[in-house]
């Protein structure tokens, strides 16, 4: 006996069944494809942006996210429940699929069946298995969203009409699976394939066979009536995310990770800078609204949020989307509101969580640029008061330019544009050079290369801040003019490699300062330092200590740089308890973004929340690799009055400690 079933049974397979049903299909696809049009002109209201620039690769990259589901299993939990869901669902629109493709194709023009013998039998297992999983994972995610509701997680509308639908959809297939093996398989062995359906073949079985064939019947027509209008629901509800998810990961931004978009200050035709309504923005950052699946980690991730600040990235780009098609003329920094805006550090948690390859961040600058360089405005005088420092001295701390190379004082270092061989040029940056905290750790470092036979050269005077602070808080103007000043020095010095001390230092002249002609290569010190020490050129003597260890966001989130400063505290005798949030999911300082600069006036303190999760290993030492982190914890461990039990270090001022006699 050849193991396959009659497809179309009890139902017909002729004009009167084909015809209703494809003008259904059509009809449902017609929609579909006029409702992302008709929203296609609203994505137009945006700047030009290119995103189809290396093709395959932006494929290969969007096909293994969806098929893998990779971003989406990054939290447990939910994620799991979404990927077998969405896998489940996926088998059986292929298994659907392949079933036309038999009846209506190859069968019919070519009385080719390949729905037959092992493979059918095998067909009729996974499509099983694969609707039950799909509609176990469906309640699960009902569960939660409806008895659970875990806190940021919006329900509304359009929850209820597609979860229903799909759920309407999965049940009344497997009652028509069960409807017909009541009638064709009892008692045959091919009903073992399909075992969620021979349960329901047996649950029905006693209606006699008049009322199941009436009942497989209209259940068939009504499930073909569930799923045409899902379809062309889909871009009228929220779950255009399925479609529109899938692009923007094909359009998603390929790097460098974190480097934004630099302003043609010199072009006289620009009226305005940065973002004041959408039409201000790219056309990604509307297309981004609609791809947003409101998942809510981004939120949950996200440092202002998670201390009482009135940040929701996921509010931010939803507020951007629901603008552009409700309002676009709009003011979004009224919409999107000013506290919101300035409380981001550009940490980036948001978007490396994020399923769908949304860009929160830079939305966040250009509405800053905006606000800066139009309005003249920022989140506080003090702010003010450190933008007018790094015009006139070079520094946000009001330190006379003509002392920034003071720190150095007895080390003697190679000043750079003297014309002098040196191996490498260290950009000391701002707060390695004035703030006494840090100059610790600048000495310490240069000991430490000295120690390796490293010439160490330094600007000096002529070395300003790289505008870093400056360029987040969206003050364009002035990050240009110190990059420019700094690009200049640097390339008269001849330096063949720059090595920082500061991962927001070494982002900047990595990425940003390219656009602006810098070529020379940078080195974050744990990477220059872990370098020197397999090369065996730095010798360490490692001695057993205890400690926890914070990844910088700009060294860590944005650069995926977490293997060398771990290698470095152990090869110093380290043993790291790692806090619970760490390497990617890290938990922000809260200085960067500019924030450094600014007074942290509403919610609780950032940085008094992560010494605290520090704290909790019970080491004693917190580690970093950061001016920025070392100074808001040091302000940190005041704030949360644990200055006795925490103490916050520098890898490399542990290392130096370390050093052979």
């Amino acid at each position: 006996m050849e193991f396959t079933r009659a497809i179309y049974w009890n139902v017909g397979h002729g004009a009167a069944t084909l015809v209703p049903m494809y003008l259904l299909a059509i009809a449902a696809i017609a929609a579909l494809v006029y409702g992302f049009v008709r929203r296609a002109e609203t994505y137009r209201l945006g700047k030009p942006k290119d995103r189809l620039d290396q093709p395959l690769a932006r494929a290969a990259a969007m096909l293994r996210d969806v098929l893998l589901q990779t971003r989406v299993l990054r939290v447990k939990g939910p994620g799991l429940a979404h990927s077998l869901f969405f896998w489940g669902f996926a088998l059986l629109f292929v298994g659907t699929s392949l079933i036309v493709v038999q009846a209506d194709f190859t069968d019919l023009l070519f009385d080719f069946v390949f729905l037959k013998g092992t493979f059918y039998k095998i067909f009729s297992l996974v499509l099983d298995l694969a609707g039950l999983a799909a509609v176990v994972t469906l309640f699960g995610l009902l569960v939660r969203r409806w008895v659970v509701k875990p806190a940021g997680l919006q329900t509304g509308r359009d929850d209820v009409i597609m979860h229903g639908l799909l759920f309407a959809i999965l049940l009344t297939g497997f009652f028509i699976e069960g409807a017909r093996m009541a009638v064709t398989e009892a008692g045959n062995p091919l009903a073992a394939w399909s075992p969620v359906g021979m349960g329901l073949a047996g649950l029905v079985g006693g209606m006699g066979e008049p009322t199941l064939l009436a009942l497989h019947r209209g259940l068939w027509w009504f499930h073909l009536l569930l799923a045409v209008l899902f379809i062309g629901l889909v871009p009228y509800t929220k779950f255009r995310h399925i479609l529109t998810t899938s692009a923007n990961l094909f359009l998603a931004n390929r790097g460098p990770v974190g480097k934004l978009a630099t302003i043609d200050l010199e072009n006289e035709d620009t009226e305005s800078f940065g973002a004041r309504t959408v039409g201000d923005l790219s056309w990604k950052d509307i297309f981004d609204g609609d791809a947003c699946t409101q998942c809510k980690r981004c939120q949950d991730r996200c440092p202002a949020h998670n201390t009482d600040k009135p940040l929701s990235p996921m509010q931010v780009v939803n507020r951007i989307g629901e603008t552009a098609f409700t309002a676009p003329e709009a003011d979004l920094i009224e919409t999107v509101g000013r506290d919101a805006i300035w409380s981001c550090t550009t940490c980036r948690a948001c978007q490396d969580i994020c399923p769908a390859a949304i860009e929160h961040v830079d939305k966040i600058v250009e509405l800053r640029r905006n606000l800066v360089l139009m309005e003249g405005e920022f989140p506080g005088d003090e702010v003010m008061t450190a933008m007018e420092q790094i015009e006139v001295n070079g520094n946000p701390l009001g330190m006379g330019y003509a002392s920034r190379g003071d720190w150095a004082e007895g080390l003697e270092l190679i000043d750079a544009g003297t014309g002098q061989d040196f191996d490498v040029l260290y950009f000391v940056g701002c707060y390695a050079s004035f703030d006494k905290r840090n100059i610790a750790v600048a000495r310490s470092f240069v000991t430490l290369c000295k120690a390796a036979g490293i010439k160490v050269g330094i600007l000096g005077k002529d070395e300003k801040c790289c505008g870093e602070p400056a360029r987040k808080m969206g003050n364009e103007y002035l990050y240009q003019t110190m990059a420019s000043e700094n690009i200049g020095v640097i390339e008269a010095s001849g330096a063949k490699r720059i090595v920082t001390t500061c991962p927001h230092c070494f982002n900047t002249l990595t990425k940003d300062y390219r656009d602006l002609g810098l070529t020379i290569e940078v080195e974050p010190h744990p990477v220059f330092l872990s370098r020197l020490v397999a090369e065996g050129r730095l010798r360490i003597t490692g001695a057993p200590f205890d400690c926890s260890y914070h990844d910088s966001c700009y060294l860590g989130r944005h650069n995926g740089l977490y293997a060398a400063p771990r290698q470095l505290i152990a090869t110093a005798g380290g043993r790291i308890a790692e806090m619970e949030k760490n390497r990617d999911q890290g938990f922000c300082c809260g200085a960067g973004g500019g924030r450094i600069l600014a007074e942290e006036k509403l919610g609780s303190r950032i940085n008094v929340a992560r010494v605290q999760q520090a704290a909790a290993t019970g080491t004693g030492l917190l580690l970093a690799n950061c001016p920025f982190c070392l100074t808001m914890f040091e302000d940190g461990v005041k704030g949360a009055g644990i200055e006795e039990s925490l103490r916050p270090r520098d890898i490399a001022e542990v290392l130096v400690e370390r050093l052979p006699a």
